[in-house]
């Protein structure tokens, strides 16, 4: 496992961090067992950066549990977040934060981040309600050792909050495809010129950029080096920064945690040769000629009232470009119980209540993509064949 320093507290971070928003399930509930072994599995090789949050249904409980079980809490770093939105009073901060003690088994956060702050404008919220005070308060007590924040919003935004708060480290979304997206390649630069350091979330874009590639820029790969899987190009591709400290990865069963671990024993910075870099440039170019709507499948957009599920339907409509419209029609018509007269969840059945909207991390413009969705996945024919099918199973 290679290691970078985080400047900031001097820890030795490993480059491969264990994302826990997408352990592995069974029947919608976290599989304790499979997630025990995976877990015990990264620590025993290396990897000592864990990171989950209080809306991770489940995530908290189950990592705190598995670490106390196995009394490996000391061993790695735990970082979780504060869900900001939930505070509307001072006194909110230690209920939350008492919370997520309790459910992780320890009596302190090593990173500990204000989740999702998009502006400054959520940020003076917070410094209105007491926060700098409590987590000067926090951190003399030793509770909480760093503090950060998740970002998902514009890149001046991000700036200014870079200069907001003595702030310890960082968290932004970044991959091949999104260098000028959000923070980016400038605000990946500008936060490591601040010495702060930076923790990478959504390497492979919610897995499209592992499963979800158009066949011609999977080619690309495969043709470079048949060796390397596109979810390990993705990886390589950000350990090549010396600016990143940590690389989240949602991995979810042994393959890929033997993967990752195969190549964060050898991901330096600086690695990649002027030939890669171009190959990665041709991959972009593809990926972003097939792939329409940028959704990660996080689900922060649901539930959805009119029981839509947002993330399957953009899932399908992508996979009708990148894969072939048959192949997308097929995963559409599971995604929305299309041959089921009573659980028929249609984009156009949307009420534009603007919910979804409000929580999504990547700012898509739901209301209107769903309805565009409709429109090439719910054809005239799609309809009428969907009402025999229905009709002769009844």
């Amino acid at each position: 496992m290679q290691y970078r320093i985080d400047p900031k507290s001097g820890n030795k971070l490993s480059i491969l961090g264990y994302g826990c928003m997408r352990f592995p399930r069974n029947l919608g509930q976290i599989d304790m067992n499979k997630s025990e072994k995976l877990i015990l599995k990264a620590i025993e090789n290396g990897v000592n950066y864990f990171d989950t949050a209080y809306i991770y249904g489940g995530s908290e409980e189950v990592l705190g549990t598995i670490l106390h079980k196995n009394n490996v809490r000391n061993k790695i770093f735990i970082a979780t977040k504060l869900p900001h939105v939930k505070c509307q009073s001072y006194e909110d901060f230690d209920t939350l934060f008492k919370t997520q003690l309790e459910r992780l088994h320890t009596d302190y956060i090593d990173y500990y981040l204000i989740h999702n702050l998009s502006d400054t404008k959520n940020w003076n919220r917070l410094i209105e309600l007491g926060i700098e005070k409590w987590i000067a308060e926090k951190k003399k007590s030793g509770e909480i050792k760093q503090i950060g924040f998740s970002f998902h919003g514009m890149y001046d935004e991000f700036l200014s909050l870079l200069d907001a708060y003595s702030w310890d480290f960082c968290q932004i979304q970044y991959n091949y495809v999104n260098t000028h997206y959000q923070a980016g390649t400038a605000g990946l630069k500008k936060a490591a010129e601040k010495g702060i350091p930076v923790i990478i979330m959504e390497p492979l874009l919610g897995g499209k950029l592992a499963n979800g590639l158009p066949q011609k820029a999977a080619n690309l790969f495969k043709n470079a080096n048949s060796k390397l899987t596109p979810a390990a190009w993705a990886l390589r591709w950000l350990w090549n920064h010396e600016e990143v400290s940590v690389v989240l990865s949602g991995m979810n069963d042994d393959a890929q945690v033997n993967e990752n671990l195969e190549l964060a024993d050898n991901s330096l910075p600086n690695m990649l040769a002027n030939e890669e870099s171009k190959i990665y440039d041709a991959v972009t170019e593809a990926f972003r000629a097939s792939y329409k709507i940028p959704c990660t499948g996080c689900n922060y957009c649901m539930p959805c009232p009119q029981k839509i599920n947002i993330p399957a339907c953009f899932s399908a409509y992508n996979m009708s470009y990148t894969v072939g419209f048959l192949s997308g029609i097929q995963q559409y018509v599971t995604s929305v119980g299309a041959t089921n007269p009573n659980a028929n969840h249609s984009p156009s059945n949307c009420i534009k209540c603007g919910k979804c909207e409000k929580h999504c991390p990547q700012h898509i413009q739901i209301r209107d993509s769903l309805n565009v969705v409709s429109k090439r996945m719910e054809p005239f024919w799609f309809k009428t064949a969907m009402k025999m099918f229905v009709r002769l199973r009844g």
